[in-house]
């Protein structure tokens, strides 16, 4: 069979698939490296969902020499492209017709047939994974030049909870950014350039402050520093640091003794309901 199809002047490979087709494009170029200097070209045709669609990609082929590897969760369209192929004589490898018809064998159940199913139930995924790396990226006051693509900026004082919060609200998909307040140390300039209403302030109450304080100084064996866990310093500093948040108009929640769950909540709803359809910024 192989001497029947054999060509010098084979050299290119389509994908042909509902969606994006990168999953068989990937394994075709896998495949290739197996063949150095195979000189083949692997072109994606995404999105075909229609019979004239085919049609159009058996037009573009047939005076080349070349195969359509296609991956097409509908039935119907898979059976007209190798009908067209054979038709034409164009090879075409079918990736996705086996694999449903065993599963479906197995299960006695028949497949849904909509493309896009992948892609969509893993933007979230995805969405995930940006926002875990967009709030690492920005935590505790990190790379102020890009807190402009934040959905929300935490502000608080020292253990006020801002890294735990922040982390579980980019676990739920939510870009979050988070910058210290330091009494008498100035804040990144491009703050007066954010929209305030993304920005949301933490208060807490003194004896937990004190408390988380005290555990970060144990934690890292040190206990030097009395001002970091002085109850007068504590309050002077959460005194402070309300006079600025009502300066600058940010909003703020208090975390005393409170789930982070519960907090995330309260924000996030928040946030919703001042954008709406706008919550979430596409960037």
């Amino acid at each position: 069979m192989i001497d029947e199809i054999a060509s010098n002047s084979f050299q290119m490979i389509y994908i042909a698939s509902c969606g994006e087709g990168i999953n068989a494009f990937n394994l075709v170029e896998s495949t290739l490296v197996q063949f150095p200097n195979s000189q083949i070209s692997v072109v994606k045709v995404p999105h075909i969902r229609s019979e004239n669609q085919v049609d159009e990609l058996i037009d573009k082929v047939k005076d080349i020499e070349s195969l359509i590897v296609h991956t097409m969760v509908n039935a119907g369209l898979r059976k007209y492209l190798t009908r067209k192929g054979i038709k034409n004589q164009i090879v075409t490898i079918d990736l996705m017709g086996p694999i449903l018809s065993k599963i479906q064998a197995f299960l006695s159940k028949a497949p849904l047939e909509i493309p896009g199913l992948y892609r969509e139930s893993h933007k979230i995924n995805l969405k995930q994974v940006s926002a875990i790396d967009f709030a690492l990226a920005h935590d505790d006051g990190l790379n102020p030049d890009t807190l402009m693509n934040a959905e929300i900026i935490l502000v608080g004082l020292s253990r006020a909870g801002k890294t735990p919060l922040s982390m579980y609200m980019a676990v739920m998909g939510w870009k979050v950014a988070n910058i210290p307040y330091v009494p008498k140390v100035p804040m990144p300039e491009i703050i007066d350039k954010i929209d305030r209403r993304r920005i949301i302030a933490l208060n807490i109450n003194v004896e937990q402050l004190r408390a988380h304080r005290k555990m970060r100084q144990e934690s890292l064996g040190t206990s030097d520093i009395y001002s970091y866990v002085s109850k007068q310093e504590i309050e002077g500093e959460i005194q402070t640091a309300q006079k600025y948040y009502i300066t600058r108009g940010f909003s703020m929640i208090n975390v005393s003794n409170k789930p982070i769950e519960t907090s995330a909540e309260e924000i996030i709803e928040m946030i919703t309901r001042r954008f709406m359809a706008n919550a979430h910024l596409n960037n």
